[in-house]
């Protein structure tokens, strides 16, 4: 993809394959003096026992410019915990593991409950919003990364591409977003993207009409990478989705919060591929099934806080919308894969369009029916005003975990 186009709404920052690795991990070294860099991972236990995330870290370990790596460790017992520590202890860098299961944390999670602030489920954007708690607390970092655990084909490039934007003080951006192109095993992947994402916002379009929020969201090449980059100041009035709308939450949240200007989306690979989720076309509340009533949801919820008004008819004819649209997109997609002589397994890929198109009214009905659910994490803003204190007590949780439960 080295090209130089740019779609006018935000920045696209290209790998013209014009700069060496060494060159840009200088530079990063040079401004992470006065700039520290923080990366967050966000990690289930049994990514620990994958083929991809050992990998990472020997990766990580030649990464010069972080200051410190925060690892979020969800579904984890205490012998987990330990085997954790010793799991991320070859890191040079400050590292924390958070062990999210641990009876502190549970304390923690239940003294929010109390005051009605506590995230309503466990998962990554209850894992993503702890880390940046604890990195709040710290107050030693302008920058903060992000990118997920079960990248099979990581490179420590990918990092570098991805902080750049923010790291440098010259540029305006608060947050880069990565995108790539997503094929593996001579496969075309990446199929909630381009089979879901893509079409609706092209229905939408068309049924509600032109909206800045939908051109914003058309801009993005890859909107549900879990890699991204932000300056620190933007963290404590971020809006963490509590479900699996967290890559799209995130980037509305950036365009509630931050000028188009200052809001990017770079490139970071030529190659990219992680652990697949099921489609579960059994189960609503699993796999890609789940993954994209709450994509759907957290679309309609930002379109409804910007008085766009949805009825069951507007649903029904987005639906119907939407299907014509996805399934025009996928006669290009596979020309796309045949002329790079990738497989495109057709029946399946309308499989997959006739479930979301389904999944597509039914967010459209819990939408409709629970007008007060309450879909995001609160602030930590919020927080802290609520409880001045617990910040504080979270970082000291962390460390008295690692003390108590250290590595043997």
């Amino acid at each position: 993809m080295a090209d130089f186009h740019q779609n006018g709404n935000i920045t696209t920052l290209h790998n013209l394959r014009t700069r060496a690795l060494d060159d840009l991990t200088y530079e990063l070294s040079t401004y992470a003096e006065t700039r520290k860099i923080t990366l967050i991972l966000p990690s289930l236990y049994s990514e620990l026992e994958g083929p991809a995330l050992a990998h990472i870290v020997d990766e990580l370990t030649q990464v010069p410019y972080l200051h410190r790596i925060v690892i979020g460790l969800d579904q984890a017992d205490e012998d987990q915990f330990r085997k954790a520590q010793r799991f991320f202890a070859r890191l040079p860098q400050t590292h924390t593991v958070i062990w999210n299961d641990s009876p502190r944390m549970r304390a923690l999670f239940q003294r929010l409950d109390d005051l009605g602030l506590a995230p309503q489920e466990p998962g990554k954007g209850r894992n993503v919003w702890t880390c940046m708690g604890y990195l709040i607390a710290c107050a030693d970092s302008s920058v903060m990364a992000i990118h997920d655990c079960d990248i099979l084909t990581y490179d420590r490039e990918m990092l570098a591409r991805l902080v750049y934007p923010v790291a440098n003080p010259a540029f305006p951006y608060q947050m880069a977003k990565g995108y790539y192109p997503r094929i593996g095993d001579g496969k075309l992947n990446g199929r909630v993207t381009r089979l879901l994402v893509s079409p609706l916002l092209i229905a939408l379009k068309r049924v509600v009409g032109d909206r800045d929020y939908l051109d914003y969201l058309r801009s993005f090449r890859y909107p549900l990478s879990g890699e991204f980059a932000m300056r620190t100041p933007t963290l404590p009035d971020l809006r963490i989705p509590s479900d699996w709308g967290l890559e799209i939450g995130v980037l509305s949240e950036a365009w509630r919060n931050l000028a188009p200007q200052s809001v990017c989306q770079v490139e970071i690979s030529d190659a990219y591929d992680h652990k697949h989720q099921e489609l579960s076309p059994e189960d609503a509340n699993r796999g890609l099934s789940r993954m994209s009533t709450d994509i759907c949801k957290a679309v309609f919820r930002k379109l409804a806080a910007d008085g766009t008004v949805f009825t069951p008819n507007v649903f029904r004819t987005l639906k119907a919308t939407y299907y014509r649209c996805a399934l025009d997109l996928l006669d290009s997609y596979y020309a796309d894969a045949r002329m790079n002589g990738l497989a495109v397994d057709r029946h399946r890929e309308e499989k997959s369009i006739e479930l979301f198109a389904e999944n597509i009214i039914r967010a459209g009905q819990v939408f409709l029916d629970t007008p007060h659910e309450s879909p995001f994490i609160p602030t930590w803003n919020r927080v802290h005003a609520a409880d001045p204190e617990f910040l504080a007590d979270l970082r000291r949780a962390a460390a008295a975990d690692l003390e108590e439960f250290g590595a043997d």
